[in-house]
């Protein structure tokens, strides 16, 4: 009886796992493929693509960076112009290909922002935004925050050296960008976190000595393929990681994860959704990239 409950629950497995990757490549054949995968992009940067499917879909999208690594170099999105909106939205493809960086992701959230319909959305990239939280960018502090965001935005700051301290600013500010909330405190998912509302997400962490810097982006939003993450489940990945203290940054469709291809484009590692529409990016405000040199 034992064998034949197992086998039953072997095969129903399967048939699941069968199912969703069917659904998935019927579904939208473009997208990364829903297999994990382990692959070194760069000396001292690692990707993971971690995949689940139960209690419902989900695909993170992990790079892991050795910040000690010689040639590495972090950057915060420098501001286009002076005043309340300091800087012209962009999408993540468009900071990397311009910053001539090897990865990046979106940042902080900002406004002006609304989005009703694909033809009926602001910003389009090129727009004025202003970022919610602390912002700077190679010594120069271009945003203190804005005072109708609600709470105080946690901030990372990130020294010429590649130091990297979560809401302790140094004597002198170098590169700073600010997240929505601490999901990470001390190895531990953080008190009183949302655990019921599933989104996509992106997070920024850190190891215990800070010396191994992580970027996480789980896509959502797309049924079949991959429904998201709460705040709970977010910190907790992480958490598997090695990581010792996060934020949250910008989610939803803003969440997005670029690295520059072998031909030197850009190439999204995720699967963004803005206006609901797969595949489709969002230009934001600003964004924290990296050189690898």
């Amino acid at each position: 009886m034992k064998k034949k409950k197992l086998t039953r629950i072997i095969v129903g497995s399967l048939i699941v796992l069968i199912l969703c990757i069917t659904s998935y490549l019927l579904y939208d054949p473009g997208r990364p493929t829903p297999i994990p995968i382990k692959q070194n992009l760069h000396e001292g940067v690692t990707y993971h693509r971690v995949v689940r499917f139960i209690p419902y879909p989900l695909i993170a999208h992990i790079i892991e960076i050795d910040t000690k690594t010689k040639g590495i170099q972090l950057l915060i999105t420098p501001p286009d112009s002076d005043g309340e909106t300091p800087l012209n939205a962009r999408t993540t493809s468009q900071f990397l290909d311009e910053f001539d960086l090897q990865i990046a992701i979106n940042g902080d959230g900002f406004l002006p922002w609304w989005s009703h319909s694909p033809a009926d959305y602001y910003p389009h990239s090129g727009d004025p935004v202003t970022p919610f939280g602390f912002t700077a960018s190679i010594g120069e502090v271009y945003s203190m925050g804005i005072e109708t965001a609600p709470g105080v935005k946690p901030t990372l700051y990130i020294s010429r050296r590649n130091v990297i301290s979560f809401n302790n600013p140094p004597g002198k500010i170098y590169n700073a960008i600010s997240g929505d909330r601490m999901i990470v405190l001390k190895g531990e998912v953080a008190p009183d976190l949302d655990d019921q509302d599933v989104e996509p997400r992106t997070a920024i962490g850190t190891n215990r000595n800070g010396r191994y810097l992580y970027l996480i982006v789980i896509d959502g939003r797309q049924p079949f393929y991959s429904r998201g993450a709460t705040f709970t489940e977010l910190a907790q990945l992480l958490i598997n990681q090695g990581v010792y203290v996060a934020m949250s940054l910008d989610g939803g469709g803003s969440s997005t994860m670029v690295i520059e291809g072998e031909d030197g484009q850009p190439v999204i590692l995720n699967s963004p959704i803005d206006n609901y529409i797969p595949g489709r990016e969002r230009p934001v405000a600003n964004h924290l990239g990296v050189y690898v040199k």
